[in-house]
């Protein structure tokens, strides 16, 4: 169902008509005898009638207007407005919300054990979709970004420790929240809701792999940072023997080229301070 606009006028017409019809019956009655009575009752119970159409609507606010059943209209526009008498008008906010869903464990991609939260801000924009097409909107966008979220963290691994390349939940959190709120605007659309914003709050490991991936990424860093400083150690001797031959400081024959390539990389590469050995004798 689509949302559309209620038939309505300035609340003040319709006090001023309230007011002339109760004028009017108090003349009636007054000067009318029996006949003027019984005009009195039937222009006071129209006055009554008149004022149930009245109704005040606060900015961001929403009433939808239905008839015995029959769907009118939604009063949208703030103001004091005069509408159908003897409607029923339920109110609908379109003020922008926040829902924070639970903590959920769910598999990543890799079959991990995660646990993920979210929070999702929207704001209904179709006051007929929200009230008539599901049984209660703010229910369904709470199970619904749940699901969405699941889903979501069902697709993506937690991290990558490998050269497979793509998106990750942990490293890429803006690509991942705009795939969050896609999928959850095309669930919520049904219910007149528009999703403003989707983004994660809370990722971690499950507790019973934390321990043992945490050793995985320490070990993953220790690799990464000792490949660097081989590839560094190896410059540095290169450029350190070519600096010694070019200046002419020291004749180096193959032997002690490569005595002198191991200390220097031990020197380097060693995690503990180099222990200088005085060689009193001939390398021979």
């Amino acid at each position: 169902m689509q949302e559309r606009k209620a038939w309505a006028l300035n609340g003040f017409v319709g006090v001023l008509l309230v007011l002339a019809l109760f004028v009017l019956a108090i003349v009636s009655g007054v000067n009318g005898g029996v006949p003027g009575a019984i005009g009195a009752v039937i222009l006071l119970l129209l006055g009554i009638f008149s004022m149930t159409g009245l109704q005040i609507v606060q900015p961001n606010q929403g009433y939808v207007v239905m008839f015995f059943g029959r769907y009118l209209g939604s009063l949208r526009q703030e103001g004091f407005w005069w509408t159908m008498p003897l409607t029923l008008r339920k109110k609908v906010s379109m003020r922008v919300r926040n829902f924070h869903t639970s903590q959920l464990k769910v598999n990543d991609v890799d079959g991990n054990p995660i646990e993920i939260a979210a929070v999702i801000v929207f704001n209904v924009v179709d006051s007929a979709k929200a009230m008539f097409d599901v049984d209660n909107y703010e229910r369904f966008v709470e199970i619904q970004s749940e699901i969405a979220l699941r889903h979501i963290a069902s697709y993506y691994p937690y991290d990558t420790l490998d050269d497979r390349g793509g998106f990750t939940l942990r490293a890429n959190p803006d690509e991942i929240a705009e795939q969050l709120q896609l999928d959850l605007q095309n669930r919520l659309s049904i219910a007149g809701v528009k999703v403003l914003e989707a983004r994660l709050t809370h990722l971690a490991y499950s507790a019973e792999i934390a321990h043992a991936m945490l050793q995985r990424q320490q070990a993953a860093a220790i690799l990464s940072a000792r490949a660097k400083i081989v590839e560094g150690a190896v410059g540095m001797v290169q450029m350190a023997i070519e600096k010694l031959q070019r200046e002419g400081v020291v004749e180096l024959d193959e032997e002690r080229k490569a005595s002198m390539i191991n200390n220097l990389m031990v020197a380097i590469v060693s995690e503990r301070s180099a222990q200088p050995v005085v060689n009193a004798g001939s390398l021979y």
